[in-house]
This record gives C-alpha cells, structure tokens and sequence, in this order.
C-alpha cells in the first residue's frame, strides 16, 4: 500500500527511527515501524486486517471514518483510507479489499 501523512512532522518522525524512539521510546517505535512496514509490503487494507496482532479496526462516533491499529498498551496508529474516491461496499461500509492507499493522521491514546 501507499503511504501518506497528515502533516510533515508526522511523515518526518515516522522516517527516522532515531526520532520516533525519542518521542515515543524504543519499544513503541519498533511497534509504529513494524505497523508501518506491514503497510507497506500488504497490498491492500485486507491484509492489514488478517494480521491479528495489528487488530486494525475501524473507529466509531466522532472517529468514524478513521481506523487504527495497537500499538504498545494504550496507543494507537490512527489512519484513514486515503483513495479517491474511497471505496465503498455496494451495500455500505468501507470496501477493504479495494484499499490501496492510507493517510497516517496520529499516534495516541484516544481513550483518556
């Protein structure tokens, strides 16, 4: 799959991993780098899906439209499908398989 950012910083911090182990320690950078690699060696959002330890999942409420993906206990890789247009199911939802292309928004814990 292809990979895009939110924001420069964003992109800059998941390119080096001496940058991502300084804001989120050793242990969660390996994690954010092993998420990202799967990313980028999966065809498509489906074979995101597969994998078990990633547990991508799609986010509701006021996150709907986004997905995530564990990181080391509480943080997540929040992502959204990034296609023009987005693929959709004809009877509704996002069409996983057709998922080629994604937006890395942030890394946080959303629950506090």
């Amino acid at each position: 799959m292809e990979i895009l950012y939110g924001n420069g910083k964003l992109e800059k911090q998941c390119s080096d991993q001496i940058q991502l182990a300084k804001k989120y320690g050793s242990d969660q950078a390996r994690a954010i780098r092993r998420h990202l690699d799967n990313f980028i060696d999966a065809d498509t959002l489906e074979d995101i899906r597969i994998l078990t330890q990633a547990r991508c999942h799609e986010l509701k409420g006021d996150r709907q439209g986004t997905l995530a993906v564990d990181l080391k206990h509480p943080y997540r890789l929040v992502f959204e499908p990034a296609n023009e247009p987005i693929p959709t199911k004809e009877a509704g939802g996002l069409d996983w398989k057709k998922v080629t292309v994604i937006r890395i928004l942030e890394i946080k814990d959303y629950h506090g």
